[in-house]
């Protein structure tokens, strides 16, 4: 038996839904993982410290971790109509963002760079400050009036009308008319240190377990539920439909696209360092 990894990914139902099957000992043969729950925020940082073996980090964050991490094929989160949200408290028109407030969930995360990207033609006056805040804490920011907008992932596509809160601009939407692509939020790397044949068994893992949560969805209800911070159960099901989809098994010919063209773009503007496409390939 392989030693144990160490594993970092969000509480969120999708990571939950994903990794359940192996962080229950339910895959076959595979390392057992010594899990740690923690927002993307923090296992961005985590990544870039190096300090674990397996992380689910923002695609936003790999130019900085390339070296070290290798961008597994399977296990994050890519799709279509999936895309970060921009929140108001009222009705605003893009080009009244400029010199507000902003919150984000993280200046390293996938959203921050989509919206930087919209951002750059929609805001050309630019914006006032960004803050960065847990992304649970942004909509409660927006309605309370203790910043201008927010940009949401997750569930919040689902609930920020709960808030009474203004849909602005959806980056994914901007994201698909731009390029055709899927949109890239979420990566699952692992240490190139780990070598070739075990990141391999790895990733097999991580396919296994995606395919037991799909053959068995009710067996990880529980486990998902449990960490998806009082998240409604209907809510938790609408965001696993929405994230845990055909590029979570494997990212194919269109999620490495659509990885390539985000990194290629946003060094373009001079938000993340160059990438060599070659660093991105699995195997």
């Amino acid at each position: 038996m392989a030693e144990p990894l160490s594993v970092a990914y969000s509480p969120c139902p999708n990571d939950t839904f994903v990794f359940h099957a192996w962080a229950h000992g339910l895959v076959p043969g595979a390392a057992a993982p010594e899990v740690r729950f923690a927002d993307i925020d923090v296992t961005n940082g985590l990544a870039e410290r190096g300090e674990l073996d397996v992380l689910k980090i923002s695609y936003g964050q790999l130019p900085w971790v390339l070296d070290e991490y290798a961008l597994l094929p399977c296990g994050g989160a890519l799709g279509r109509g999936c895309g970060p949200l921009v929140l108001t408290a009222g009705p605003l028109a893009a080009a009244e963002l400029a010199g507000r407030r902003v919150a984000v969930p993280s200046e390293r995360s996938t959203a921050y760079l989509l919206f930087r990207l919209w951002a750059a033609e929609a805001v050309p006056g630019g914006f006032g400050e960004i803050v960065v805040l847990p992304f649970h804490e942004i909509m409660p920011a927006v309605r309370d009036g203790r910043v201008d907008a927010g940009l949401v992932i997750h569930e919040a596509r689902f609930t920020y009308q709960r808030y009474g809160l203004h849909r602005l601009a959806d980056m994914g939407e901007a994201w698909e008319s731009a390029t055709g692509l899927p949109i890239p939020l979420g990566a699952i790397v692992a240490r190139r240190s780990l070598g070739a044949e075990r990141l391999r068994e790895l990733a097999d893992t991580v396919r296994a377990s995606v395919r037991a949560a799909w053959a068995d969805p009710a067996a990880s209800r529980e486990y998902v539920l449990a960490h998806a911070q009082e998240m409604d159960p209907d809510v938790a099901d609408q965001h696993i439909g929405l994230y845990v989809n055909e590029f979570t098994a494997d990212l194919g010919a269109d999620g490495y696209a659509a990885v390539r063209g985000l990194l290629t773009r946003a060094a373009e503007q001079g938000l993340v360092p160059a990438v060599d496409p070659g660093a991105l390939a699995f195997g």
